[in-house]
């Protein structure tokens, strides 16, 4: 896509593909380092009875690291004409991170109040930061889609569904 700004607009500053590519790389190098450690303590060789329980995952883990060792080789070497592009503006950036952080508290609420009690907040949260409804709204709205969720999977269906560690639906008996 061509970046053509009249001389009057001002360059948005953001997150510079090299960059992007060094930080996922060096991520993913991370991860499959520690599928690599964690194979090797589980036994990744060949035994008398067949594949040991991180055979497979070593080879996985290896690739993984080697092709993130690639990746930064072809960043590190690459002409430097292509540095100056940007992955994404801070703008753009700013409205996935909108999303994707309530997500990621939203998983944790999960594990420490459970689905029932963390969907009411990140329902509450989204409607009424995102969405500019009233909070009386998203709270009332965040209530009425976890207690239908509630009675649909742990009355009607006798499904339970992960309550937390820290319980709090345990003061009604669940």
């Amino acid at each position: 896509m061509d970046d053509k700004r009249s001389s009057g607009d001002v360059a948005r500053p953001g997150i510079s593909i090299r960059a992007a590519e060094i930080v996922v790389a060096l991520i993913l190098l991370g991860l499959g380092g520690l599928v690599v450690f964690d194979s090797v303590r589980l036994g990744f060789r060949w035994g008398s009875d067949g594949p040991e329980a991180g055979y497979f995952p070593f080879y996985i883990g290896f690739f993984i690291c080697a092709a993130s060792v690639i990746t930064l080789g072809q960043v590190f070497f690459a002409s430097k004409r292509d540095t100056g592009k940007v992955f994404v503006e801070w703008d753009q950036l700013r409205l996935v991170l909108s999303v994707l952080v309530p997500a990621a508290f939203f998983v944790l609420g999960i594990q420490l109040i459970g689905i029932y009690v963390a969907s009411v907040a990140y329902i509450a949260v989204f409607m009424i930061w995102l969405g500019k409804y009233s909070w009386i709204k998203g709270v009332l709205l965040g209530i009425a889609v976890s207690v239908v969720t509630f009675m649909m999977f742990e009355i009607w269906f006798k499904v339970p569904l992960f309550k937390g560690t820290y319980n709090p639906l345990s003061v009604i008996g669940y």
